[in-house]
């Protein structure tokens, strides 16, 4: 496969960057479309040219590093699939192919493609953890929890904080990502004791990161790659209305709540 890439090149934050056009000769349709990255990369340093800079690291839709909008929508567009698991046999020989960082106030780029999502680890630390002592590993089921509880939980958990969600929304919300963190915690016993002031301190949190408000369409769940549900915003909505209601409202209602 031949392709060509428009590629969005910027030295750093505060340049003005600009699209810039390359060749990809002899692509391999089994390729990852960060090997195909990684190919280009090798022609550009031969030849004493900067690569491009993109962000990768497990390659396995696991840590979500690999932050690539391409051809307008986040991670390619192809259902449950990270950027690093999209394979070039979904693209066709001769295709002209527009590769983006995320666009976010929240995310300013460092260069080339590479964003600071370090707004997302700010959010966590907020109040993102359970910080009760358990003690030592307990016996399995020496705490039932209701499988549907549990799955629910797993299902949150799913998330790898790629910020696809932030990237596909018109505002640059992250209410989908948000709402999985303080689901995927407060679903279970360990960290109900926390529920509450953990859903006020993120929100405070992601409101002060300057994420836009919640658009409702549902763009975020369509290209998070691990299908994380809208539902979990809804959830994040009363869990933050009934924290408020209680008199621990230090913030003010959630971007996006009905």
């Amino acid at each position: 496969m031949n392709l060509t890439l428009k590629v969005w090149r910027q030295r750093n934050t505060g340049a003005q960057g600009q699209f810039e056009t390359y060749e990809a000769k002899d692509v391999s349709p089994d390729m990852s479309f960060l090997e195909m990255l990684d190919v280009v990369n090798e022609g550009l340093i031969a030849v004493g040219r900067d690569p491009i800079a993109f962000d990768s690291d497990c390659r396995e839709g696991i840590c979500g590093m690999c932050s690539l909008v391409i051809n307008g929508i986040a991670h390619g567009g192809h259902k449950g699939t990270a950027t690093c698991q999209l394979h070039m046999r979904h693209f066709n020989d001769g295709e002209t192919i527009t590769i983006e960082p995320w666009r976010a106030r929240a995310f300013p780029i460092i260069k080339d493609l590479v964003t600071n999502r370090a707004a997302f680890d700010r959010i966590i630390q907020a109040g993102g953890f359970v910080s009760v002592n358990t003690g030592g590993t307990p016996d399995g089921n020496a705490l039932p929890v209701p499988k549907e509880t549990s799955d629910r939980a797993m299902d949150a958990a799913a998330c790898i904080g790629c910020g696809a969600c932030v990237a596909a929304c018109k505002n640059a919300s992250a209410m989908l990502f948000v709402s999985a963190k303080v689901s995927h915690l407060s679903l279970l016993p360990q960290g109900k004791a926390e529920k509450d002031q953990r859903a006020l301190d993120m929100v405070k949190q992601m409101d002060a990161e300057g994420f836009g408000n919640c658009t409702v369409t549902g763009s975020c769940e369509a290209v998070c790659p691990k299908e994380i549900s809208l539902n979990f915003i809804a959830k994040m909505n009363r869990d933050y209305g009934m924290a408020t209601l209680k008199g621990g409202g230090r913030g003010k209602k959630p971007q996006g709540a009905g």
